[in-house]
């Protein structure tokens, strides 16, 4: 696998190559390999005890690409490169498959100036970048990724708070942008409606209006596809106990709704702040409420023909973890089951990144993208790499 940044970052890069070749004249008869700063993550992440992790008999699950510093959303090219966001850095990734084996041959690192780019979109051949308050668009990025161009500004209107700030992005059925705004708090009323709500635009940042309120933080949406309506997960507020409220996934079924935060948790749970204000009947409720504390992010119906028929048409969900329970909740795969367009059932698909008995963990899953083959690729932000799940018939 091989390793690059972009020629930007060759300058910085050049005089770090320099300074490691005058202590590597000793080992010259070794063999030849370019060092970065990634370097040490990619040994790091060879370590993964991926052994552990639970399938359905027939699925099977490797390691796609390693060595990806604190991996968040995913987009997919047009040809073949899988771009990679970061939240906690400053990184986007380029990687590339050059010889169809479903594993990472190239890495390019396109700048390690964002903020918080969390967000990845891709139209068009170009690359859409959410920071915290606005958005980037590079043109024609896939024929320059070791000279990338400079970016558009397509908007950059969006609040600076980082509580909640960053961003998951993606375009929809209407060929519109769609962009969450997190509650810059854990529970609370703000004066700005931007907050706590998901927004849309036109692909060049204009007409921008907020399509759905009441959303405490999502960090994952996708489109039912034979309904076209957006189906997003939202993560449940702190502080109520280890047991509420459930974190929730939602169906939009027209513009405008509201989805109860920070009034009503989970449909019906009233928040012990502001409950009192609107009762819960006033907002939708869950298509399916999810385990509390889970923190549900990326979501996708499985619409390939790789797994069995029982999967598909329903709704995959990454559930990245609790962080404040007293035991460990989350780390895994869901399955939501829907038919005629109603969540039917909740379910583990793939687990064992929680040893729930030590509470050690490996791995966070964040978000999920089907590759053309039917397989479904993981990112983990703990782990740094991006898995691929697979399945043979037996």
């Amino acid at each position: 696998m091989k390793i690059t940044v972009s020629n930007s970052l060759h300058q910085i890069i050049l005089i770090l190559l320099t300074s490691l070749f005058v202590f590597s004249c000793k080992q010259a008869k070794q063999e030849k390999k370019e060092i970065t700063a990634m370097e040490s993550a990619v040994e790091d992440s060879t370590r993964l005890p991926i052994e552990r992790l639970n399938l359905p008999e027939g699925f099977k699950i490797n390691l796609y690409a390693e060595g990806i510093d604190n991996a968040r959303s995913m987009a997919m090219g047009d040809n073949g490169t899988l771009f990679v966001g970061n939240r906690r850095g400053k990184r986007v990734y380029a990687i590339q498959d050059t010889d169809g084996d479903y594993k990472a041959d190239n890495i390019i690192v396109l700048d390690t100036t964002f903020q918080v780019p969390n967000g990845i979109a891709f139209r068009d051949g170009s690359l859409y970048v959410a920071e915290v308050n606005r958005l980037l668009r590079y043109d024609d990025i896939e024929a320059n990724l070791n000279n990338p161009p400079e970016p558009v500004v397509v908007y950059d209107d969006y609040p600076t708070e980082f509580h909640h700030g960053w961003k998951y992005i993606a375009f929809g059925p209407d060929g519109k942008l769609y962009v969450p705004v997190g509650a810059p708090c854990n529970i609370c009323e703000s004066e700005d409606e931007r907050f706590a709500s998901i927004t849309r635009m036109d692909p060049d940042g204009s007409n921008r209006e907020i399509y759905a309120r009441g959303v405490r933080n999502t960090v994952g949406f996708t489109w039912h596809p034979d309904t076209g309506e957006l189906w997003f997960t939202d993560n449940g507020r702190d502080m109520m106990g280890d047991d509420i409220p459930p974190c929730e996934l939602n169906r939009v079924t027209e513009a405008g709704q509201h989805f109860g935060y920070p009034y009503c948790h989970g449909g019906t749970i009233k928040d012990p702040e502001f409950g009192d204000k609107f009762p819960c009947e006033d907002f939708v409720s869950p298509a399916q409420n999810l385990g509390p504390h889970t923190a549900p992010l990326g979501v996708k119906f499985y619409t390939g023909t790789m797994f069995p028929e029982e999967y598909r048409g329903h709704a995959f969900i990454a559930e990245h973890g609790s962080w404040n329970r007293s035991s460990k909740i989350g780390y895994r795969i869901s399955l939501v089951k829907v038919e005629d367009n109603k969540a039917v059932s909740y379910e583990t698909f793939l687990d064992g990144w929680l040893d729930e008995a030590s509470q050690e963990v490996f791995g966070r899953p964040v978000d999920l993208l089907l590759l053309d083959d039917g397989s479904m690729l993981i990112s983990d932000d703990f782990g740094n790499a991006i898995y691929r799940v697979s399945y043979e018939k037996s």
